[in-house]
């Protein structure tokens, strides 16, 4: 196809003038995109049927006036999926909030569906779309991340039929779920999407059919219950189910539409991210003895919850056992494709990669990835934790962007709330199928979090057979089932002593930057991570740190943790992966050895001396250098209430005397402060860094130096110097 390709890279070269892709960033998967293999697959894993008809492909497109009527002339060619600011598309221009986006496209009804009903569906658009089929509306929707459907069959004629697509998209200069998409990207704002980004395709189906199927899996009492939605149903229809493993049929039972439908799984094969089991359901819609619909689907037995450990935390458990979750915030952006990955393969190459790297789960960072993500997830094992989409007004980010400090959430418009509520429940009801989804995530960070409270415990309601994280990071309002910080470059965690009932996680933390020349989205932008290195060593170095640091908190009650994050994504070069897919940073082999140790069974903790978060204590605390040797003189030092408030450029020396009957092989240090620190163990340096903490303690692994410890008296000291401004002092010596 030489004349597409010169097409698409003239629209490309386009992109680049306008800023869109600027370094021209491809992925191999990317460079094998044509017309003819742009996501061919069967869209709907959950719910398979015969037949079908994909429309993805090259339609016509105009970019014009937000109000002008529909174009007469259209621009050019865009290959959908892909949406029109992605290079992928061969448009690559950046649609306007005054704008629309049009499409235009031709299909033939194939004769085998006469007197068939017609569906024409949307798996994502974004953001309000229009639908004509042969002039005829045929429906609206709100929403860039829902799939949506509708019944085209009374819109359609003998031989060829036509469909027009209009699209407005606000971005950033309204308040609808966007993700991060901004009409300005730059730092962890991205490139914005506009129109279609899912596959777009049609199937037939009688006038009664099944429309969803819901497997909602007992481990305790070796069932499942089919819930199921059959749109036409008259009362006569009866659902004929069978439960399949490896292709021999274990249960099957018969019984009316619309009503939940109970089967046993005896013996079931449990599912969890080592044995990722699935079963298979095959159901047959019946109208007496006429046969209305055949569909094909799965489910898994397993269990998520949460429950106390033999050390009586709060755990995330699977299948009634206490899993640690360990994965990356995956962000599922492209540099070609943007929302969109450029093909399944690549998509899965992402999952595959993070799998070889010993995580069990990955955090989808407010973005919904097309149904075929979440069955691969389903298939290799891969546990999720599946955020909302959020968004707020760029302008009105004061008010709409709520602080960590925040005693009230934003006062969300009642109309942006409805939509929102609508967006969310969409979603939930979309992706409630998939067994991989362990937790919903209802905000973050506090972007555009509103009416918190209501809106977790309508979630918890809704959705029970999964963990609520309520709110990850910032303004946590004591709902939902998790506390969940977010500590860069970190670690660092709630203390579980203070939160009964919730389980403790580590929602955000590392951000560990490299930028490796070649591999860079836009070369003459800043490229930044929380922290940022210069070689693959140096990177892997400060990682080692983060997971020795981190290993300890599992055994004070850490139940889960996210590094950033899974991919570089435009200006962040925080990934494990470039942005183009064509290096990977760390030797997977090496991070799943140092990812094990997560995994093993946690032991009790217990305080040496514990933080003032975590139990009211006193420092001893001195302006004056005082003896750090194997001596301390108590006499050196005032004893003050913890935490301590220290002015900018003070300096300062703590203490902490304890006692040991014996002494331990294991210690944890957690530090509160803003400024040079230096460590002493019974007068030994055991901690030399600059520590900069605001609302979560820094946790450090200090088990390299127990011997330094002795039964009986021993003392700790800090020095902190230079205090960067008005901060909190603490610190606390824990073991296991």
């Amino acid at each position: 196809m030489p004349f597409l390709f010169v097409f698409l890279w003239t629209f490309i070269a386009q992109a680049q003038d306008k800023k869109i892709n600027p370094g021209g960033m491809k992925t191999t998967w990317g460079e094998q995109v044509t017309p003819e293999n742009a996501w061919r697959q069967y869209p709907r894993p959950q719910l398979v049927r015969t037949n079908w008809l994909n429309l993805n492909g090259l339609w016509n497109y105009a970019i014009v006036p937000r109000n002008a009527s529909e174009p007469r002339k259209f621009d050019g060619k865009i290959l959908v999926p892909f949406c029109a600011e992605s290079s992928l598309s061969g448009v690559g221009k950046i649609v306007q909030p005054d704008q629309k986006l049009w499409y235009n496209r031709t299909f033939t009804v194939p004769a085998s569906w006469k007197n068939k009903k017609v569906l024409l569906h949307f798996d994502a658009v974004d953001w309000e779309t229009t639908v004509w089929v042969n002039g005829k509306k045929v429906g609206d929707h709100k929403g860039g991340s829902d799939p949506f459907t509708f019944d085209i069959t009374n819109a359609l004629k003998l031989g060829q039929q036509e469909v027009v697509v209009s699209v407005w998209d606000p971005t950033d200069t309204d308040s609808q779920a966007r993700g991060k998409q901004v009409l300005e990207p730059k730092g962890i704002w991205y490139t914005p999407v506009t129109g279609i980004w899912q596959t777009v395709w049609l199937e037939p189906v009688d006038k009664a059919y099944v429309a969803s199927l819901v497997p909602e899996p007992n481990i305790d009492q070796n069932k499942v219950v089919i819930k199921n939605q059959v749109t036409g149903a008259t009362g006569r229809e009866k659902l004929v189910v069978k439960v399949l493993k490896d292709n021999k049929v274990i249960s099957e039972k018969t019984a009316a539409a619309n009503s939940p439908i109970e089967l046993s799984v005896p013996n079931p094969e449990l599912w969890t991210p080592y044995s990722p089991s699935l079963y298979q359901l095959e159901v047959q819609l019946k109208d007496g003895n006429k046969t209305l619909d055949n569909v094909k689907s799965y489910f898994a037995m397993r269990k998520v919850a949460l429950g106390k450990d033999a050390m009586g935390y709060e755990r995330l458990m699977l299948n009634n056992q206490p899993v640690f979750q360990y994965g990356t915030l995956d962000q599922g952006w492209w540099p070609d494709g943007l929302l969109t990955p450029p093909s399944e393969a690549a998509m899965r190459y992402d999952m595959d990669v993070l799998k070889d790297m010993g995580f069990n789960m990955l955090r989808k960072h407010i973005k919904v990835e097309p149904s075929r993500y979440y069955y691969y997830a389903d298939s290799m094992g891969l546990l999720v934790w599946q955020d909302m989409v959020t968004g707020f007004k760029t302008e009105d980010r004061e008010v709409q962007h709520v602080k960590a400090e925040a005693k009230e959430d934003w006062a969300r418009p009642a109309e942006s709330a409805k939509q929102f509520e609508t967006e969310w429940k969409s979603i939930i009801d979309h992706l409630k199928f998939f067994p991989s989804i362990a937790v919903w995530v209802v905000f973050n960070e506090g972007w555009g979090q509103y009416d918190t409270r209501r809106l977790v415990e309508w979630t918890q309601k809704y959705e029970p057979t999964r963990v609520i994280n309520g709110v990850s990071g910032w303004t946590d309002r004591g709902v939902g089932q998790m506390n969940d910080a977010h500590h860069y470059p970190g670690p660092g965690m709630e203390p579980a002593e203070q939160n009964p009932g919730r389980t403790i996680v580590l929602g955000e933390f590392g951000g560990l930057g490299l930028p490796l020349e070649g591999h860079i989205w836009n070369p003459g932008m800043r490229n930044w991570g929380y922290r940022t290195y210069k070689t693959s060593d140096e990177l892997f170095k400060e990682y080692t740190k983060l997971m020795h640091n981190m290993y300890p908190m599992v055994h004070r009650g850490l139940s889960a943790a996210i590094y950033t994050q899974t991919t570089d994504v435009e200006g962040e070069v925080n990934g494990l992966i470039t942005y183009d897919r064509k290096k990977i940073k760390i030797d997977p082999e090496l991070l799943r050895i140092l990812h094990k140790p997560l995994y093993n069974t946690p032991v009790k903790s217990w305080a040496i001396f514990p933080d003032s978060e975590v139990k009211p204590q006193s420092l001893l605390l001195t302006e004056k250098k005082p003896t750090v040797n194997g001596f301390l003189n108590k006499a050196d030092f005032a004893a003050v209430n913890a935490p301590v408030m220290l002015k900018k450029g003070d300096n300062r020396w703590a203490a902490q005397t304890f006692t040991l009957a014996q002494v331990p092989n294991n210690l944890q240090f957690r530090i509160l402060a803003h400024g040079d620190a230096k460590v002493y163990l019974n007068g030994k340096l055991v901690v030399n860094k600059f520590i900069n903490t605001k609302r979560h303690y820094d946790e450090i692994n200090l088990s390299e130096y127990y011997s330094y410890l002795k039964p009986g008296d021993n003392h700790l000291v800090v020095e902190l110097m230079n205090v960067g401004g008005p901060a909190a002092f603490d610190f606390g010596l824990y073991s296991f």
